[in-house]
């Protein structure tokens, strides 16, 4: 089965970096944590939540996977970045990783960003996170996710 673009790319990142992971584009949205898992069948907290954040000052991306329960506490991102922090609108969000809210993966953007990984995910076996698309997803063990996005693991909630 064919891949849409932005899928496909994913898939691609996935293989060069050794990732025996499969891109899957489902009939159902998995654009929020919940949707994912019902489409899934899988717990909410196996789902990643990729989201972009930005810094007030320098303009800088920022990108916290966070499992699917957890609301992140912005204050820990703050002191983790060294700069105040705030919510990143839909095109800065495109700009940054070439993907649209509802299916930025936590690999393949546009340009390299600081990545920080809820340490909550890491207590898990099997994750699910979006490919592209909001109905693309991929399954990975959670012990691969830090060597993948290269991202620092912390407390976020």
């Amino acid at each position: 089965m064919l891949l849409s673009k932005s899928a496909q790319s994913v898939q691609d990142v996935l293989n060069k970096k050794g990732i025996t992971a499969k891109v899957v584009e489902l009939p159902a949205s998995t654009r929020t944590a919940e949707d994912a898992a019902k489409t899934i069948g899988c717990t909410v907290a196996q789902i990643v939540k990729s989201l972009i954040f930005r810094t007030k000052h320098t303009n800088r991306p920022i990108l916290v996977l966070a499992s699917g329960p957890n609301r992140v506490n912005e204050k820990l991102i703050t002191q983790a970045v060294g700069e105040e922090i705030t919510k990143a609108d839909a095109d800065f969000t495109r700009d940054v990783t070439g993907f649209a809210i509802g299916g930025i993966p936590p690999v393949g953007h546009k340009q390299q960003i600081e990545t920080f990984i809820d340490e909550d995910l890491l207590k898990l076996g099997e994750l699910w996170a979006a490919a592209g698309t909001p109905n693309a997803v991929f399954s990975l063990d959670a012990s691969n996710l830090e060597n993948l996005t290269g991202g620092k693991v912390i407390p976020i909630k």
